[in-house]
């Protein structure tokens, strides 16, 4: 079967049933009046088109929507005039309701077939566009009715709106909720079996089968005597608790069926002249009346159902969140347990919230475990850790913690441990998460290490020493050989080992440097940087000066700040990166540095050292601070790459931040952030180092 077929099928069936619809309507007059009791035509063309929405032949739908409900019209007495007015009523009322409905209820609008009309919002869009349809049938029909015959009121204008009103919002609340049973399933959801489906129904309790067979019963019952046995008297009223307990009890496309099939009873009783409603002599009020009752019954019927339905929802997705927050929390409880790194929660008066196995297993408290107060810690270098200094404090009050070196003292089975503790605030809590890793083993072999490499460096700095004694020996010896035969060779061999031997030197306590900037204690004070810049500056001055080449560099140092930090370390940022300045200048050249410094954000110093040299390549302001790397290879400028990876390390350890970039006009401008004076933090937290 083509697509295409399907919906030409769609249609004619369509096309039939409406048909059938409005003669239904239109032979269903009440005390010889045009007006009808119901109007199922109103339900059916707006369904038909709802159904039609998405497809191509939608304008053929509507075209021959039209045609039926002239031809029908006409057909059952209607003149052709009246005909053409009632037929543009019925096709109005269907788009109007169409156009509100999309806009109201876009879900369902757009979902595929009828959606899943299962929320209360989606009623209230039902009334809201089949009030909007109806109403705009009700002035177009009433109208030409009133022009023809002169039968037009407000009472039949307002009989109009409800009767159809009703009509629509119970035939396309029944289709929409009858629909979701052919609606096509996922396909991780196939339709079960018959075994499963009798398995199913086998799990049913029996109490529910036989409430349900007693609802029936009941309301069958409660609407004969209602409207049969004792219709003379007004207990219409108490066949809404019909409807309240099927609501409150079962399925919504039950109560759907059951409000469409006793409130279609209830308009039947009426019309055969049997029940309250048809005691009321206006044939108008008539059916007034009763549609207003059928209407009540099916908007309280669907809107205790859909409620109950979105609680049970509401209900179900609050179970599965907890069963999978459950789940999720006893997972991270597995992860958190099985870590080998500790892990800690810490509030701000310094009580563990948490902790897992891992944090039992290195720390060994001298008092009560239950704050840190019960442990020992201290620096590296032995300095007790004051409260506002601890990790978490330091988190707690913004800082970032990340690899602070915490020596922990225990004199039980843990003994003396070293802990690299890293700490994060919690998001609006005042506990912060605290991670440490037991890094004892790792620091010794560190030291070890550095310890092996400053006795190698110092072991190969004595034969270099004792190399450029006899070079400088040798060099005379070869100055007097050359005066005696004219020869140079000697000199320039000479010159060479001496060269040979400062680059090894100058590697050599870069090395020192790089391993003393990197794992050294630091001693951060408070230091004024202005006399400390200009004695570096005036150290690199006569050092140039005293080349005799006619390029003393020019200084220009503005008013610095005060910052907090190790005054060696500090010494040598200022004279690598004015070192470099001075260094890294065009052949000829006059060197030219500009030193500069301004409040960076709260609590931190932005330090600039500026120059006129020769820059930096494109491409590499982020490589020049790694280890042996060297912009300029192979040029005039020598050295061994360690320079400015010695500055960041300097830099970090303080808790800053280092980098350069093109200074306007030629030239590069360094620029680091180092802790203001005023921090009232004696020591500062040691970032990750660096593989």
């Amino acid at each position: 079967m083509t697509p295409g077929g399907a919906v030409l099928r769609r249609t004619v069936a369509f096309t039939l049933l409406y048909g059938a619809a409005l003669v239904v309507g239109r032979l269903d007059m009440v005390g010889g009046t045009v007006l009808g009791l119901m109007w199922p035509a109103a339900g059916v063309g707006t369904v038909w088109l709802l159904v039609q929405r998405h497809e191509r032949s939608r304008w053929l739908d509507a075209l021959m929507l039209a045609a039926a409900a002239f031809t029908v019209n006409l057909m059952t007495g209607a003149s052709p005039w009246l005909s053409a007015a009632f037929t543009a009523a019925n096709l109005g009322q269907s788009l109007v309701f169409l156009r509100v409905f999309a806009r109201l209820c876009p879900d369902l609008w757009n979902a595929p077939g009828l959606g899943s009309f299962d929320r209360v919002r989606h009623l209230w869009g039902l009334l809201a566009a089949s009030l909007a349809g109806a109403l705009l049938g009700a002035l177009v029909g009433s109208a030409a009715l009133g022009t023809v015959t002169g039968q037009w009121s407000s009472l039949g204008g307002t009989v109009w709106m409800a009767r159809n009103l009703v009509s629509i919002v119970m035939i396309t609340a029944l289709c929409l909720r009858l629909g979701r049973l052919r609606a096509p399933r996922p396909r991780d959801r196939p339709r079960p079996g018959r075994r499963a489906v009798r398995d199913a129904l086998g799990r049913v309790p029996g109490r529910r089968i036989a409430e349900l067979f007693l609802l029936l019963t009941v309301s069958v019952v409660a609407y004969a005597v209602t409207f049969r046995l004792m219709h003379d008297l007004p207990l219409a009223f108490l066949l809404v608790t019909v409807t309240v307990w099927a609501a409150v009890r079962f399925s919504t496309t039950f109560v759907t069926v059951h409000d469409f099939v006793l409130g279609t009873a209830a308009i039947v009783f009426t019309l055969y002249g049997t029940g309250p409603f048809a005691l009321i002599a206006d044939p108008t009020a008539r059916v007034l009346v009763a549609q207003v009752f059928v209407g009540m019954v099916a908007v309280i019927g669907l809107a205790l159902a859909l409620n109950r339905d979105e609680r049970e929802a509401l209900a179900r997705r609050l179970a599965a969140a907890e069963r999978e927050a459950s789940a999720q929390a006893e997972t991270l409880s597995a992860i958190v347990e099985s870590m080998h790194d500790g892990l800690a929660v810490i509030d701000a008066e310094g009580r563990f919230v948490m902790r897992n196995p891992a944090a039992h297993r290195m720390l060994d408290p001298t008092g009560p475990p239950d704050t840190v107060d019960a442990y020992d810690l201290s620096h590296p270098d032995g300095t007790p850790i004051g409260r506002e200094q601890l990790p978490y404090m330091l988190a707690l009050a913004g800082h970032e913690v990340r690899g602070m070196d915490v020596l922990v003292h225990g004199p039980g089975r843990a003994g003396n441990r070293m802990l690299s503790v890293s700490a994060t605030r919690l998001p609006d809590e005042r506990a912060a998460v605290v991670v440490f890793h037991d890094v004892t083993e790792e620091r010794r072999h560190r030291d070890e290490l550095a310890a092996f490499a400053g006795v190698v460096a110092h072991d190969l700095l004595n034969p270099l020493t004792t190399i450029d004694g006899w070079t400088q020996v040798l060099a005379g010896a070869g100055s007097q050989a050359a005066g005696d035969d004219g020869t140079a060779g000697v000199g320039e061999c000479v010159t060479r080992i001496r060269q040979a031997s400062s680059r090894m030197r100058e590697l050599i306590q870069d090395l020192l440097a790089h391993t003393t900037a990197r794992d050294a204690p630091i001693e951060p004070v408070p230091i004024d940087l202005g006399p400390i810049t200009r004695e570096v500056a005036a150290a690199r001055g006569d050092h140039s000066a005293g080349q005799d080449d006619g390029r003393a560099p020019v200084f220009h140092i503005g008013e610095l700040d005060a910052v907090r930090a190790d005054r060696a370390l500090l010494r040598q940022l200022l004279d690598n990166l004015i070192g470099n300045a001075v260094k890294y200048t065009a052949e000829g050249e006059r060197p030219e540095i500009t030193v500069t410094s301004a409040a960076d954000r709260p609590g931190w110093v932005r330090v600039e050292v500026a120059d006129r040299g020769i820059g930096i390549p494109p491409g590499q302001h982020e490589m020049i601070f790694e280890r042996f790397h060297r912009a300029h290879p192979g040029g005039p400028h020598g050295g061994s790459g360690l320079g400015l990876a010695i500055c960041k390390h300097i830099v970090e350890r303080h808790g800053g931040g280092i980098g350069v970039e093109d200074n306007p006009g030629g030239g590069s401008r360094f620029h680091f952030t180092l802790p203001a004076a005023d921090v009232p933090d004696p020591r500062i937290p040691r970032p990750p180092r660096s593989p």
